[in-house]
């Protein structure tokens, strides 16, 4: 079981290339597959599965594939049994069991006898074991369509497996069961996730840069080490390389100030020894075709010394690291920013007790549709209670939702900024933007083309200085869609930031990183201390 990619290529219509003659192997196990978003990473998920096109080249899978999409082709009115592509069966056995012995009817069920006890075992260990075959869409949360997404393949009893974010929407506990399904999966596993503890239950990491995929074995952990220690290598050639040309260039500099010396003491030897024109005019080219040759020798030196540094210069990935300072965010210990008694929003929750004090960093869990999101846009104050008491102190509050939709689309990455810390010099600006790696001519671009990286780094410049300095942060799924690269720079991020900050988010790895020393959970319409993750 495996798949295999021979000198594939791909464009867009309008001749955007995303492959060109890309070769690989994804052999049986389970695979990560890892890029910056705009890679192309669901685009060979889409290729492999045949719901793209290659321009060139080939795709072959050994054995039956199974493809979870990003972003689900489902309408509110399937049922669950629709959905998990079981209804047709179930329709049918109803039938027979009700005395209709159509013999279309045993063709449809072939050996699918035990399809209803399959699929709730199915449903059962992805934590769906109350919903209905019959239950619409429409009434079942984004994170359970995930789960009946991933349900519906497993059914299928795939040999080869294509997940694209296939922990996006979920809980904590939704993540977990699934963490526990691909443990026991068997067969050709290949997964696009950012969530690093899926990525750390990989047999192999596969890394798509720049058109070609090369493969680390063992996890992600493994792979960063492995990362990190190739990086050191390319740093350590790129100072030896350096260190050449730099001596190539003295010694050809040398080199030519030799033969000037040489060749204007000749010609005052020459001149002293009264010698014929003709003798000394051939004296003076065979010095000149000399000093050439030298010059020519310490020249192939020269570029041969750059090839090696432009090599090691290629060999170093750009981190693509931001780093910051914030102390205008500061939060004096114990000051109080936010403060509700007895808050209720609808049927969510009712009589919530909220206290945010100084420098604190909230996580804030709870399952899907209990309310997290509602809470935090109380807290912000774009949402009032249907009753209860809430204050809150002088000073900025920043909401940052999961659509990124704080600045203006039609403005650039420049503009938005202007608008935020209008007293903010335009040089130190520009500084700022390019420390948030919006250089030169990327610094204006409208915020509407960006990626979702990129729209998070200019969001984060726009809010963490903006005018006056936010000190209370709300941050509602940061992670979701983010690449590896981005979410790390998000984590950078709040790491200088000196604010108090409630995030929800479902990454454990990530809200490892912000070094969470406050943990609260919705339960039941009830806010708990929970103490730890």
């Amino acid at each position: 079981m495996s798949i295999v990619l021979s000198n594939l290529s791909f464009a867009w219509p309008d001749n955007t290339a995303v492959f060109d003659g890309l070769s690989a192997t994804v052999p049986d196990g389970r695979t990560g597959l890892v890029a910056p978003n705009g890679a192309g990473k669901s685009t060979l998920l889409k290729l492999v599965a045949g719901v793209l096109t290659p321009s060139g080249g080939s795709v072959s899978v050994d054995g039956v594939l199974g493809h979870l999409p990003q972003d689900l082709p489902l309408t509110a009115d399937l049922t669950v049994a629709q959905v998990l592509g079981v209804a047709d069966v179930l329709d049918a056995i109803a039938a027979v069991e009700s005395g209709d012995v159509d013999e279309e009817h045993f063709t449809v069920i072939g050996n699918d006898w035990d399809i209803e006890e399959r699929t709730r075992a199915q449903l059962d260990r992805l934590g769906l074991g109350d919903l209905a075959l019959d239950r619409r869409l429409g009434t079942v949360s984004g994170g359970q369509i995930v789960s009946l997404g991933l349900a519906a393949q497993l059914l299928r009893q795939p040999d080869v497996l294509l997940l694209d974010e296939p922990t996006n929407n979920l809980d904590l506990a939704a993540r977990h069961r699934l963490y526990d399904v691909l443990a026991d999966w068997r067969g050709c596993l290949l997964v696009v996730s950012h969530d690093r503890a899926l990525l750390d239950r990989m047999d192999r990491i596969a890394e798509l840069d720049g058109g070609e995929i090369r493969f680390y074995g063992g996890n992600f952990s493994e792979y960063s080490e492995a990362v990190a220690a190739e990086r050191e290598v390319a740093e350590k050639n790129i100072r030896s390389a350096e260190q050449e040309v730099k001596r190539e260039k003295r010694e050809m500099q040398q080199a030519r100030e030799r033969a000037a010396r040489r060749a204007s003491n000749a010609q005052r030897t020459l001149s002293n020894a009264g010698l014929p024109r003709i003798f000394a005019g051939n004296m003076k080219r065979n010095a000149e075709v000399s000093a050439a040759r030298a010059d020519g020798t310490h020249a192939a030196r020269l570029s041969a010394a750059k090839t090696r540094l432009d090599q090691a210069e290629r060999a170093l990935k750009d981190e693509q690291k931001i780093s910051l300072e914030l102390p205008q965010t500061a939060v004096p210990a114990g000051r109080t920013l936010f403060l509700g008694s007895g808050i209720r929003v609808r049927e969510l929750f009712d009589g919530v007790d909220l206290a945010i004090r100084g420098p604190e960093r909230i996580a804030l869990a709870a399952p899907n549709g209990a309310g997290k999101s509602t809470l935090l846009r109380v807290i912000h104050g774009s949402l009032e209670p249907d009753s209860g008491e809430v204050k809150r102190a002088d000073g900025r509050v920043a909401y940052l939702s999961q659509r990124l939709d704080l600045l203006d689309d039609a403005r650039t990455v420049a503009e938005n900024l202007a608008a935020f810390a209008p007293a903010m010099p335009p040089a130190e600006r520009m500084n700022l933007l390019a420390r948030f790696l919006f250089r030169g001519a990327r610094a204006h671009l409208p915020v509407g083309v960006l990626s979702g990286g990129e729209r998070l780094r200019a969001t984060l410049a726009c809010v963490l200085f903006a005018e006056p300095a936010p000190q209370l942060l709300l941050l509602d799924e940061p992670t979701n869609n983010l690449d590896l690269v981005s979410a790390g720079q998000l984590e950078s991020a709040l790491n200088a930031y000196q604010g108090a900050f409630v995030v929800v988010s479902h990454d454990e790895r990530f809200l490892s990183e912000v070094r969470i020393d406050r943990w609260l959970r919705l339960d039941n319409g009830t806010l708990l201390e929970s103490g730890n993750g």
